[in-house]
């Protein structure tokens, strides 16, 4: 079964990192663009950034030069990380990406891991 888990998340203070994590298993030939969101309480799910298969990348302004996203293809993973993070990157945060399934891209969402940054 084709599924994208993420995985990183947790409570971190203001200025602290972490590292997101999605990895694609299952029969999977080849992976897309990858996209992560986030979703606050409350609030619209946004996209924070996009990394090509190419790896042409796009940031939201909010997290340009603190947020890194990065690609291993040998790996199936898309890693994001975080630096310098504000309260206001609290939120859960849900991997999306296009997954090559025998000739067809089919579009699949993590399940999310929730990100808390507090003192």
């Amino acid at each position: 079964q084709v599924q994208l888990v993420e995985s990183g998340g947790g409570l971190v203070q203001p200025g602290g990192s972490l590292r997101l994590s999605c990895v694609a298993s299952g029969m999977i030939s080849g992976i897309g663009i990858v996209e992560w969101y986030r979703q606050a309480a409350g609030k619209q799910r946004e996209l924070v950034a996009r990394i090509s298969s190419s790896g042409v990348i796009y940031y939201e302004n909010s997290v340009k030069g603190r947020f890194t996203i990065s690609r291993d293809n040998a790996k199936n993973t898309v890693n994001l990380q975080m630096n310098s993070l504000k309260p206001e990157d609290t939120a859960v945060y849900y991997c999306n990406a296009n997954l090559l399934l025998q000739r067809t891209y089919h579009n699949f969402w993590g399940q999310g891991t929730q990100v808390t940054v507090s003192s």
